[in-house]
């Protein structure tokens, strides 16, 4: 039951993400998707009601809404996850109205969340890396930047949103070690090699040569000097970041579908190869749950898999040429061969 002098629908969705972003003070990127998510279905159900988006009274959000948009999602072939992103937008959104009791009860309460696709993600080999870290021409400014940032990546397994919004005084080069301030405010110290070293090196080099593009910044109260810029001496994007890994992914000749975060797949894929803890590559990644890390522990499957039968006196050898094939036995997380 809503009350019945509440403000129309959009001015609430508008104090809601006011809310957001000075009371919870939710990600730049968090913000956005929230306020696409909700507009997208203020839209929707503004033309199944049959009115415009600013006549939608409080009165229309009841669960039909909320079921009517996931199910025209679903029509349009979003992906689940998706799909799970914006009931979540719209479940905080309830939270925010019952708050400030504008609702007495939750619209998204009865509707269950879709299940995710259970993806692998996708990462490179170590020969596949090997070219992409070359691929950068070092001799330009350009490329020098461009192999710092293709060498951090893969040294310590940013997020993009992490990378980005690195500054000169989060980096130790002499320590090797890169301080990064995570998901929810987490702060973490991530090492890294010393080819990234002299990457690093070999670009802040050419900071003399652009614009000093200074910031204030509300994190610590300080001035903030971007480690990665543009050429113009402005921090550079996470669109522009992406671009650039994605222009270096085609140059080396590798497949499609491989962007930033596939290469802090790889990142932690390639230390769980070599042995590394699962509890540190949680730590190293900022994951907050083991559970996230545990992704990766299915990538090893295959390979596992070809040990197993060259070491164990009675394992079965496959013939030549011919692989094993990989199923998911019912009731069960892992693939399994037959």
């Amino acid at each position: 039951m809503a009350r019945a002098d509440a403000p129309p629908l959009r001015e609430l969705v508008r104090d809601y993400l006011a809310f957001l972003a000075l009371n919870r003070n939710v990600s730049a990127h968090t913000l956005r998707a929230y306020r696409t998510d909700l507009e997208l279905w203020l839209v929707w159900l503004a033309g199944d009601r049959g009115v415009r988006p600013s006549q939608l009274r409080l009165s229309a959000f009841d669960s039909d809404a909320v079921r009517g948009f996931l199910g025209a999602l679903y029509d349009r072939g979003n992906s689940r996850a998706s799909t799970a992103r914006r009931l979540a937008a719209l479940r905080g959104f309830a939270r925010f109205l019952l708050r400030e009791e504008q609702i007495e009860t939750d619209p998204t309460a009865v509707i269950g969340a879709p299940r995710k696709e259970k993806t692998l993600p996708s990462h490179l080999s170590g020969s596949d890396m090997d070219r992409l870290l070359a691929a950068p021409d070092t001799s330009t400014v350009a490329g020098r930047r461009d192999a710092a940032i293709l060498e951090l990546f893969y040294a310590s397994g940013l997020r993009l949103s992490e990378l980005v919004a690195l500054d000169l005084d989060d980096v130790n080069l002499a320590g090797r070690v890169v301080r990064v301030m995570g998901k929810g405010g987490r702060e973490r110290l991530v090492p890294f090699n010393q080819a990234t070293a002299r990457a690093l090196r070999a670009m802040l080099a050419d900071h003399a040569s652009l614009p000093d593009a200074q910031s204030s910044g509300a994190r610590r109260h300080r001035t903030r000097h971007p480690l990665f810029r543009n050429l113009r001496g402005g921090r550079l994007t996470t669109r522009s970041v992406d671009r650039i890994v994605r222009q270096y992914v085609r140059k080396a000749g590798i497949g499609g579908g491989i962007s930033p975060h596939a290469l802090r797949h790889t990142f932690a894929t390639h230390l769980l190869q070599a042995g590394a803890d699962l509890r540190a590559i949680q730590e190293l990644l900022g994951h907050a749950r083991l559970s996230t890390t545990q992704r990766y522990t299915h990538l090893d499957v295959q390979r596992l898999m070809d040990v197993y039968r060259d070491a164990h006196p009675r394992a079965e050898r496959q013939s030549p040429g011919r692989p094993a094939a990989v199923r998911t036995t019912t009731g069960s997380k892992d693939p399994v061969v037959e």
